[in-house]
């Protein structure tokens, strides 16, 4: 009778896992596309300059920025540009970057988060990540108490901090899935 019970044991479990990979082809399949992706599918070309800037109009979308409905952020110029369709920018505002910088690239947005307590031990809100680097993850996020004062720049920290107002816009715009290019 116990080799009868153990064969119903091992016909169930067989049977689970082929229905669980079955499952998670499906779903993988179904899953829109770039939403897979953690880190950088694109890179700048070997020795490539900063994006191009219209240096009259220092808030101007970065030429080379991408395309469709993205956010972009500027490392050297710590400016975010929310894009909505037909390239037109939404709202543009500068942040207190991280101490840990993302490589420029293209990325989505792969998790949020309302209210947490940031790598730095500031509460904040409206937490948006999109990479991660040197074991911090990295995304955007403004402080409950409305700071943005540099982080210390001997601990690793990840949060692109925002004021409180664009931290809301960026919360309102920057869902699951949705594109995040990183320029130089």
């Amino acid at each position: 009778m116990a080799s009868r019970s153990a064969g119903i044991v091992t016909g169930l479990t067989t049977a689970a896992l082929v229905t669980i990979g079955v499952l998670a082809h499906q779903a993988s399949d179904s899953v829109p596309a770039g939403l897979d992706r953690t880190h950088a599918t694109t890179s700048p070309a070997p020795g490539a300059a900063k994006a191009p800037r219209d240096r009259r109009h220092p808030d101007a979308l970065p030429a080379m920025s991408g395309q469709g409905e993205r956010v972009v952020y500027s490392v050297d110029d710590d400016r975010v540009w929310l894009v909505g369709p037909g390239n037109r920018v939404r709202r543009t505002f500068e942040v207190t970057p991280s101490t840990v910088d993302p490589a420029p690239g293209a990325y989505t947005v792969t998790s949020r988060s309302n209210r947490i307590t940031g790598s730095d031990g500031i509460p904040v809100e409206h937490v948006v990540r999109f990479t991660g680097a040197q074991g911090v993850a990295i995304g955007f996020s403004a402080a409950v108490d409305g700071s943005t004062a540099a982080p210390d720049p001997d601990r690793p920290t990840g949060g692109i901090r925002e004021s409180r107002a664009d931290g809301d816009a960026m919360w309102k715009f920057a869902t699951i899935g949705r594109q995040v290019v990183v320029v130089p």
